[in-house]
């Protein structure tokens, strides 16, 4: 089946999981999402999503790497 990581095709099998799809798009993209980097993955509509959920044929995803952690206040303030 055919899914989209950052507005890629990647092929997968049936029961493939985001993290399968991730792997598929970026190997090196997919261990830095796996080991905990600053990371969020979503769907088209902008919901996050869990690593181990199953994809769907043409389903969307979006791996987002952040520079900064989300706690960290901006630079302006």
């Amino acid at each position: 089946m055919r899914a989209f990581v950052n507005e890629r095709g990647v092929e997968l099998e049936e029961g493939a999981t985001v993290a399968d799809a991730i792997r598929a798009f970026d190997p090196a993209l997919a261990r830095r999402v796996e080991t905990g980097e600053r990371s969020r993955v979503t769907d088209a509509r902008g919901i996050e999503v869990a690593l181990d959920g199953m994809v769907r044929a043409g389903d969307i995803f979006r791996v987002v790497i952040s520079a900064r952690d989300a706690s960290e206040p901006p630079d302006d303030a």
